[in-house]
């Protein structure tokens, strides 16, 4: 899936010949006067426009469940209909730009991974929105040109079965994996080329490389497609530990009762996934409303409950003191083609 994507972010955004500015720049409605209002009564204004609008476009790849809760505390709360087209991460990205092309002025709000935002952003589709609730809201998810901010942290973390792996047993360093106990016992996902870019970024590109080819050519690797899979086959015990699934959803199938639980070794690698409101939206009022109120502490308490990593600083992490590093979504777009080739050498070529 992000090798497809990203081959499309290369034909798309990197060439920046897809959308003009102007194209945008002729955008119906008053978006660009209400995301820089900061009046007293911006909040009584956004929500008065957005009853009389009545109704939200939303893109997002978020999975159903998860974002059907979010919805329907907004829902609840101002009473505004909310219109939910899901897909993958690279759909809504094709699809955004597609209507933007065509002048098709759909969706009001895309919420979604951040490599998809940051092409979204060079394509002039996202809209800076000044609000006061980003003064509670981490610096990392908040980019420097302000058109998406993250909402919560994907982190990729290690997962194990515990009726396979004992707690006393687990690996302490990445070293450790090079044991022959390890043999046909590791999984990891298919397209993390991101993850692999940050342990570069935080270890060294050279000691990286040279580190997992030794612990694939010592105990092979399995690749799955998916995190959700990937997860799904640790609780199963198909792939006793992986080195790679989203914490999120080891603590989702670990209150189900999967014999699974999730460790880090070391700093963890975040990625904040996030949410941008489109420049044309047709209903600006219900777009920065629902911008407000996925990223206040409402919000973010909700994404809580689904067991996100919140990046409010007003919302107590599920993460406690576990370090993390933070992967640029710019970079990624820039140097995919690098960290993908590499993720193929170490892992894709190699797996058995």
């Amino acid at each position: 899936m992000k090798k497809r994507l990203f081959t499309q972010l290369s034909a798309l955004v990197l060439a920046s010949s897809v959308l003009p500015g102007a194209v945008l720049a002729q955008a119906p409605g008053s978006m660009a006067e209400l995301a820089q209002y900061a009046g007293p009564d911006r909040m009584q204004r956004l929500i008065d426009g957005a009853k009389k609008e009545g109704k939200l476009n939303l893109y997002t790849s978020a999975p159903t469940d998860d974002m059907a809760l979010l919805v329907a505390g907004f829902e609840k709360k101002y009473g505004i209909k909310v219109n939910i087209w899901r897909a993958s991460a690279d759909k809504v990205l094709q699809r955004s730009i597609t209507e933007a092309q065509a002048k098709r002025f759909t969706v009001d709000v895309m919420e979604t991974n951040g490599p998809e935002l940051e092409a979204m952003h060079r394509e002039k589709i996202l809209q800076q929105i000044k609000s006061p609730v980003l003064k509670d809201v981490m610096p990392e998810a908040i980019r420097p040109h302000g058109e998406w901010i993250g909402t919560r942290l994907n982190v990729f973390v290690q997962g194990y079965n515990t009726n396979l792996v004992k707690k006393e047993d687990l690996p302490k360093t990445w070293e450790d994996l090079t044991n022959p106990r390890w043999k046909g016992h590791l999984g990891i996902e298919a397209g993390d080329f991101d993850w692999l870019a940050g342990m570069a970024g935080m270890m060294g590109e050279a000691r990286v490389v040279k580190l997992f080819k030794d612990i694939v050519a010592a105990n092979g690797i399995s690749v799955r497609s998916g995190h959700t899979l990937l997860t799904q086959l640790v609780a199963s015990g198909e792939v006793p530990l992986a080195l790679t699934i989203y914490n999120y959803k080891a603590e989702q199938l670990g209150h189900k009762g999967a014999p699974l639980k999730w460790f880090s070794i070391g700093t963890a690698i975040a990625r904040p996934n996030g949410i941008g409101v489109a420049r044309a939206a047709p209903n600006p009022n219900a777009a920065i409303l629902f911008f407000e109120y996925e990223l206040s502490e409402e919000g973010q308490n909700i994404l809580l409950k689904r067991d996100f990593v919140p990046t409010n600083t007003k919302v107590k992490s599920p993460l406690g003191n576990l370090p993390i590093k933070f992967i640029d979504a710019g970079v990624i777009l820039d140097d995919y083609a690098k960290w993908d080739k590499l993720y193929q050498e170490i892992f894709i070529s190699k797996s058995k």
